[in-house]
C-alpha cells in the first residue's frame, strides 16, 4: 500500500490571502489534518480567535492536541456554521475543499482505488448510506443520474449498466472490485495519469456526502458571517468546485463580495505534492 505523508496545498499562499489581523477572528472550515489551523494561530495575538469545523469525526482526535484557549473546534458540516452565531463578526474564512491524504489513503474509509478497501466513501461514517448499498441498491438510471452529474465523463451510460448488472449478481464490496469492473467496461485508452475509475469514484464521493449543496450552503452563510472587508479564500480541486465558487463569487447581482486573485500551485509543489496539481484557490472580500 503507497502511503502518503498529509502536505497541506497552498499553505502559505491561502494563509497570506487572508490578510490575518493580530487580534483578529477567524474560521478554517476544514480543519482536517490542522495544517491551515496551526499556521493562522501562530499569527494571531492573545486576543485573536479561530473557530475550526470538520463533519468528520476522525478529526476531533487531532483537533484535542491542540491546547490553545484561542482555538475552539466543532464537529459540524459547512451547512452548520450559522450555529456559530458570529454575524459580521468575521475577519477570515477558509474553504479547503480537498480530502486529506490521510482519508484516501485508510481503506477502511473506501474512498481510493489505490489501496483495496471496504467502499465506504461517508465523510463521516456515522450517518448516511455507505457505497456499498446505494450501488446496491440504486437503478440504471440513478447510477447514470450520479455518474453524468457529478463525474463527467464520456461513457456513463455504459459504466451504469456494466455495475448495475455486476451488482445484481454480487455485491461490490471492495475499491478494487469496483474498479476493476470500470476499467473492464472502459471504451477508451487510458494514460498513466488518469484511471478511468478516478471520476466515478468522485461522482459517487460527492454523492454519497451531499458535497455540492452543503458547499453552496456553506459559502451562502459566509456573506452574514463576514464582517466588511473580510476575506473569504477557497481551495478547490476539481471543475465542479470551481464553477460553484466562481459563481457565487462573480455572480451579477450579489454586490456584497469582490473578487482578489486566483492562484495555482507552482511546480515545485506539484512536483512535491502530485495531488496538488488539480487544486485552485480563490480570494474575495466583502465589501
Amino acid at each position: 500500500m503507497k502511503k502518503y505523508k498529509h502536505i497541506t496545498v497552498l499553505l502559505n499562499e491561502s494563509i497570506k490571502s487572508l490578510k490575518i489581523k493580530k487580534n483578529g477572528i477567524y474560521i478554517d472550515a476544514t480543519f482536517g489534518n490542522g495544517g491551515h489551523t496551526k499556521l493562522i494561530l501562530s499569527k494571531l495575538n492573545k486576543n485573536g480567535k479561530l473557530f475550526s469545523i470538520d463533519k468528520d469525526p476522525k478529526t476531533i482526535k487531532i483537533a484535542k492536541k491542540i491546547n490553545d484557549n484561542r482555538f475552539k473546534f466543532f464537529n459540524i458540516n459547512f451547512s452548520d456554521l450559522f450555529k456559530l452565531n458570529l454575524n459580521k463578526q468575521i475577519n477570515g474564512i477558509l474553504f479547503d475543499l480537498g480530502l486529506s491524504s490521510i482519508q484516501l489513503d485508510n481503506p477502511k474509509r473506501g474512498f481510493s482505488f489505490i489501496n483495496d478497501g471496504i467502499l465506504d466513501m461517508r465523510i463521516n461514517q456515522k450517518k448516511g448510506i455507505d457505497a456499498i448499498n446505494w450501488i446496491k441498491n440504486s437503478s440504471i438510471k440513478e447510477l447514470y443520474f450520479v455518474f453524468k452529474k457529478f463525474g463527467k465523463d464520456n461513457f456513463t451510460k455504459r459504466i451504469a449498466i456494466a455495475i448495475y448488472k455486476y451488482s445484481k449478481i454480487k455485491t461490490i464490496i471492495s475499491t478494487k472490485e469496483l474498479s476493476n469492473l470500470i476499467k473492464l467496461n472502459y471504451n477508451k485508452y487510458y494514460n498513466n495519469k488518469i484511471h478511468p475509475a478516478t471520476q466515478y469514484f468522485r461522482a459517487i464521493r460527492i454523492f454519497i456526502n451531499n458535497e455540492i449543496k452543503e458547499i453552496e450552503l456553506g459559502l451562502k452563510y459566509t456573506l452574514k458571517l463576514l464582517s466588511k472587508n473580510g476575506r473569504l479564500s477557497i481551495i478547490s480541486f476539481h471543475s465542479l468546485e470551481d464553477k460553484i465558487i466562481k459563481k457565487f463569487i462573480n455572480i451579477k447581482n450579489n454586490n456584497k463580495l469582490i473578487f482578489l486573485n486566483k492562484i495555482k500551485p507552482t511546480l515545485y509543489e506539484i512536483k512535491k505534492n502530485y495531488r496538488s496539481r488539480s487544486a485552485i484557490l480563490r480570494i474575495a472580500k466583502k465589501k
